[in-house]
Parts: structure tokens; C-alpha cells; sequence
């Protein structure tokens, strides 16, 4: 299989023209795709290479591609021009197994009469890709590297991960996971960036990556995938979670864990990256952005309404506590932290991955500095959501694993997420005014749980 990735052989336009009707119609119906509900009116190439000849019994096409929509709303995921990796397969047929896969079969081109499929669902492309990190390939404007401390074995069986969202995942024989991200911006992607530091700091709480997949296009980096040791027999927090609450066990305990492997990440990283303090100029800028964010909320929203005059409170708390001189430091965090970003192996400790943060956000947005509370506040929502998602959940439960979980991160870092009510508020509050417009326009029969947040944080002294 290594002669396969040693070479790139050039592919004209005529190849995305033969595609573009079929890409039409398959892209939207995948789960990561972002531009949902917005037509696609047509494709830009940004690059493509062959890893496989497209003309042999078994093609491998990696490319990247612009979907050009109309412009989106505000609140929309996606904007125009947004450019996905997508690795092809070639066939003449397909066989059975991987129907599920056809993306469908070009009138024209030089795929003209072939079958094309979603390639990471056929155990050769998604070996080869891994035989191309072992071997530190360059094909073309593709670059795989790796941790050459880290022995990556060639044997290893690949499976497709099929619980995903925004991105696709590959995991080889129960011992590494590939990532692939499917919506790629120029830069260093914080999915690599930020374990690659924690690994330098030591920290276990992060699986460290053992080989990474880039591009060099227009004198930028592009990350398309990152490959880290895979926690065998691992669950997630929110499955975890569910779980529990269905047998009536108490999750106090994990929850206290999960905070105390929060504050050792945030403390790595604290170490690992430069920290910023932030005065009145930068404080007033977040909170204008919170604020906005709440007006378009109760535009599109109306159950929101009569909520946000005490929401606005909120903000206008941080931004009197900023007047007054306090400031606030700023480091890397996570970004999107909830209880599905989580795993605890069977030994009971708890990793955190999946550090890209909100894909909808521009890549400098999400690299910047942020105070650790709005990691705290995204897991704090996150046990309202699993106490709503299991109706057997006891009251006072997610306020009981708030708590524990505050305490573990206090007992690791030093400072109790609570004792700066006023910044805690706010986050909270920004998430849940978030979460709120997510679920009117998606699952509207989840909008009770943001709701009976938005209740709460706008009268916090209310019983």
C-alpha cells in the first residue's frame, strides 16, 4: 500500500464538473455538512489529489471544495464559500457492503461511467490513509506527519465511527481514532494545536497526538485530520450520565472528577500558552457581543421576549464590575466544553478532546485568550441537559452535579467557579441564549431546557 501514496497526479476541472450534480445532492444529506436549509449553487476546486489512480480497479481522489451558497442569517452555521474535505472513492461497481456509501456515477469527465462513494467507508482507502501518517507521505499538497516517539503499527483494521457530526472519525483496531475535519480553514487548528501543547506540559488529561494530516495551499496551513490513541472501552460524559440517572446512581462523584480533569487542563494550558488580562476595553467588547447576540435571540425567538431585560442584566453586571477596574485573565481553554467532549476510561479518569471549539466561529475568534468560566459555564448546561433527557432524573440533580463539579475544579485549581458569580452569569447566560435559538429552530421540543435556564439567570435571586 505505500507505493500508493508516493505520488500525485494531476486533475483538471473537468473532474469537479463531472461531479458537481452528484455533490449537489449528497453533500447537504451529510450530518456534517453545514449549510443545511441553503441551496448550493455551485463548486469551487481549492485542491485535489490522487492517492489512488483514478483510472485503476480502485481510485482514491482527497479533495477539497468550496460550496458556494446564498448568504446566510445571522444565526446560520454556515457562510458562503465554505470548504470541505471529502476523499472520494472510484469504482466501476460497487459491491453490497458499500452501497450505503454511493455518492453515484458521473455522465461525464474522466470518471465518466465509474462509481464514485464516500471513500472512509471502505477499509483499503481508510488504511491507506493511515499507512500515509506512518510513512510521513507527501503527495502533492498533502503533508502527513507524526510523533516519531509514538510506533504506529501498519496492521491495524480500520472501522468508520457512525455517531459523528461535524466531522468524520476512523478508529484502527481499538487503537488510534483519526479525526478528519470536514470544514477546513487556513491555520493551525486548535484540534492540534492545543493537545500538541498539553502533551508537551505532560498532561494526561488529553490523549497527545500521534501523527497529523495538513495542507499547504497559498502559503498557509491547512490541518485536515489529527490521529491520537484511542481510550479503549471509553464512554462519554453524556452517555455516562444518561445511564446513571436511568439506574438512579449517583454521578456526584464523576461529576467532581470531571471538574477537578477541567482545572488540570485549564492549569496546563495556562502554563503551556501565553495568558492576557482583561480590562475595561476588551471586557466592554464581550459584553456588546453578548448583547447582540441576545437581541438577534429575541428577534427570531418570541418566548424569549419577555426574558430579556433580565438578561440583559447579566451583562450589564460584567460591564459595571469592568468600569469599576476589575479585570479578568484570559487564557486557551477547550472552547466547547459539555459532557459528550469527555471520555472516562475503564480505569475512571477522565479525558477531555475534541479542543476545536465552535466550527461555526472564525479560527482567530476561536484561538483567542477566554476567561476558564466560559469552559465551567458550557459544562454547567450541559448536566441541565442530561437531568432534561432522562425523565427519571430526581430533582436537584443537576444542581447537585454543578456543584460537585465546581468543587473538583476548585480543589485542583485553587478558586471555586462560583465565587465570581457575576462572570459565571454571563457565560451561562450567553449559552443558554445560544442554545435557546438552537433548539426553536431545530428541536423545538427541547427548547424547555434552555428556557428554564433563561428563567433562572434572569432573576438569579428568584427562589
Amino acid at each position: 500500500m505505500s507505493e500508493a501514496v508516493t505520488h500525485s497526479a494531476p486533475t483538471s476541472t473537468d473532474l469537479l464538473a463531472s461531479l458537481d450534480p452528484l455533490l449537489r445532492e449528497w453533500l447537504p444529506r451529510q450530518r456534517w455538512f453545514a449549510g443545511k436549509g441553503r441551496p448550493i449553487t455551485g463548486f469551487s476546486l481549492v485542491a485535489a489529489t490522487e492517492l489512488l489512480p483514478s483510472t485503476a480497479q480502485l481510485g482514491l481522489i482527497h479533495l477539497l471544495v468550496r460550496a458556494r451558497q446564498p448568504h446566510a442569517l445571522a444565526q446560520d452555521t454556515a457562510q458562503p464559500g465554505d470548504c470541505y474535505q471529502l476523499l472520494i472513492g472510484v469504482r466501476a461497481t460497487l459491491p453490497p457492503r458499500l452501497a450505503p456509501a454511493l455518492i453515484g456515477r458521473p455522465r461525464s469527465g474522466p470518471l465518466a461511467g465509474r462509481t464514485v462513494y464516500e471513500a472512509l467507508q471502505d477499509p483499503r482507502p481508510a488504511g491507506l490513509l493511515l499507512e500515509a501518517l506512518r510513512s510521513r507521505a507527501r503527495v502533492g499538497e498533502l503533508r502527513f506527519e507524526r510523533d516519531m516517539r509514538q510506533d504506529i503499527r501498519g496492521d491495524l483494521v480500520p472501522r468508520l465511527v457512525t455517531a459523528e457530526q461535524s466531522n468524520s472519525s476512523i478508529v484502527y483496531g481499538d487503537t488510534f481514532i483519526l479525526k478528519l475535519l470536514r470544514r477546513v480553514v487556513p491555520g493551525i487548528n486548535p484540534d492540534l494545536e492545543l493537545p500538541l501543547a498539553l502533551a508537551r506540559e505532560g498532561c494526561p488529561r488529553v490523549p497527545a497526538p500521534t501523527a497529523w494530516m495538513l495542507a499547504d495551499l497559498a502559503d498557509d496551513t491547512h490541518v485536515l485530520g489529527v490521529l491520537q490513541p484511542f481510550v479503549k472501552g471509553a464512554a462519554d460524559g453524556w452517555e455516562l450520565a444518561l445511564r446513571g440517572l436511568a439506574k438512579g446512581e449517583d454521578f456526584r462523584g464523576a461529576a467532581r472528577e470531571l471538574g477537578r480533569a477541567t482545572a488540570e487542563v485549564h492549569t496546563a494550558l495556562a502554563r503551556a500558552l501565553p495568558t492576557v488580562t482583561l480590562g475595561r476595553g476588551p471586557l466592554q467588547s464581550l459584553v456588546d457581543g453578548m448583547t447582540q447576540r441576545l437581541d438577534e435571540a429575541a428577534r427570531a425567538v418570541p418566548a424569549l421576549r419577555p426574558y430579556a431585560p433580565g438578561l440583559h442584566t447579566a451583562f450589564e453586571a460584567l460591564a459595571d464590575l469592568a468600569a469599576e477596574g476589575q479585570t479578568w485573565t484570559a487564557q486557551r481553554i477547550h472552547g466547547d466544553l459539555h459532557l459528550g467532549q469527555c471520555l472516562r476510561a475503564p480505569s475512571g479518569a477522565w479525558s477531555l478532546i475534541d479542543f476545536e471549539g465552535e466550527p461555526a466561529k472564525p479560527l482567530a475568534e476561536r484561538r483567542l485568550p477566554q476567561p476558564t468560566a466560559r469552559d465551567v459555564a458550557g459544562m454547567l448546561r450541559s448536566f441541565d441537559y442530561a437531568a432534561h433527557a432522562q425523565p427519571a432524573a430526581p430533582d436537584g440533580w443537576a444542581d447537585a452535579c454543578r456543584a460537585a463539579y465546581c468543587t473538583g475544579y476548585a480543589e485542583v485549581s485553587g478558586r471555586d467557579p462560583r465565587t465570581d458569580p457575576v462572570l459565571l452569569r454571563a457565560y451561562e447566560t450567553d449559552k443558554a441564549v445560544y442554545e435557546v435559538v438552537y433548539e426553536a429552530r431545530h428541536r423545538p421540543d427541547w427548547l424547555p431546557v434552555p428556557m428554564a435556564a433563561v428563567r433562572r439567570l434572569a432573576h438569579p435571586a428568584s427562589p
